[in-house]
């Protein structure tokens, strides 16, 4: 599913789960959706394009599996799917019932992970995380980066070097039963900053926690306030409003973000499968500010504004504000 311009929104599903393609140990699927045989334009001669049209044409042997392709190769014979990398992203997909599609591909020159640039990657939900105690589990994978590429919404092409770019995963049986979200690497007077926040009631073993966190990228250190080490609480309205902070012995932090604009609903995984359960706008306004505390007193490290943040809920019920306890 994709949120494009103006919060519109594009699904499309593949239900033939065996073209889906993965690696174990490094960030890389993909889904052949529909594949043309024959290639588009004209085919191109050479040994390398024989044996691949070939290994298209044998997919009913059961040892060829989809696979990652060159982006010319899956841009010539895959009609609908995508692929992913740590480095590249690419796809093609459409709606059948209103024609609407969206094409793209961009390679993202990574910035951020999780954690101080040049560091070991850092677990965002704690290092216990690789154990399967927490439902569901999440990793930011990449804080920030670079893209750089076109995407083709319904015959608009944007073409874009060095814009703003985010990465992370989710795994599990469902998303939390309830959780608020917010995202952003877009400032407009501090090109290097990068924020990722977010709270949600989840599982732990066999009883339930409302936990959040707040996660900054600033001039190459990373700020992290999580609940082992920091005090954190929030205030999100159903809609239109969300209000965090955040300190620890050393640093504080407070965000608010806003928007007048309704929303879309998105699709999440949940026990039930993949329905509408949150709401989402990538137009969102947020205001941040970080303070270190020195000798009693603070220090404002960065103060900054942003018209294109991501703003979430999910879940639910969202009937009043979620306050922290």
């Amino acid at each position: 599913q994709i949120l494009g311009p103006n919060d519109e929104y594009l699904c499309r599903t593949f239900p033939e789960v065996k073209n889906f393609w993965a690696k174990p140990d490094v960030l890389a699927l993909g889904h052949w959706g529909q594949i043309n045989l024959e290639g588009r334009g004209q085919r191109a001669e050479g040994r390398r394009e024989e044996s691949f049209f070939h290994k298209l044409l044998s997919q009913t042997v059961p040892d060829t599996q989809p696979c990652y392709l060159e982006p010319e190769e899956f841009e010539r014979y895959i009609q609908q799917g995508y692929q992913a990398t740590a480095t590249l992203n690419q796809g093609i997909i459409s709606d059948p019932s209103t024609s609407q599609y969206c094409r793209w591909q961009y390679e993202i020159q990574p910035v951020y992970g999780w954690g101080n640039q040049r560091s070991i990657q850092q677990s965002t939900a704690g290092w216990l995380s690789f154990l399967q105690i927490f439902e569901p589990g999440w990793q930011i994978l990449m804080a920030h980066g670079l893209a750089s590429g076109w995407i083709d919404w319904n015959g608009k092409r944007y073409e874009f070097t060095n814009a703003p770019a985010y990465g992370e995963k989710n795994w599990g049986g469902a998303f939390p039963q309830k959780w608020f979200w917010a995202n952003c690497n877009s400032f407009s007077d501090t090109p290097d900053l990068a924020l990722t926040a977010g709270g949600g009631r989840r599982g732990v073993l066999w009883w339930m926690e409302s936990v959040a966190m707040i996660g900054i990228h600033y001039q190459g250190k990373f700020y992290e306030f999580v609940p082992w080490n920091s005090q954190v609480s929030w205030n999100i309205q159903p809609w239109g409003k969300w209000q965090m902070q955040a300190q620890n012995s050393h640093y504080e932090v407070e965000l608010t973000g806003t928007t007048d604009l309704p929303g879309t609903p998105l699709r999440a995984p949940t026990e039930n499968g993949l329905i509408f359960c949150c709401r989402d706008t990538l137009q969102g306004q947020l205001n941040i500010e970080l303070r270190e505390k020195k000798n009693n007193q603070q220090e404002i490290i960065l103060k900054a504004h942003s018209s294109a943040c991501g703003l979430e809920i999910g879940g639910g019920p969202w009937n009043n504000a979620w306050q922290s306890h």
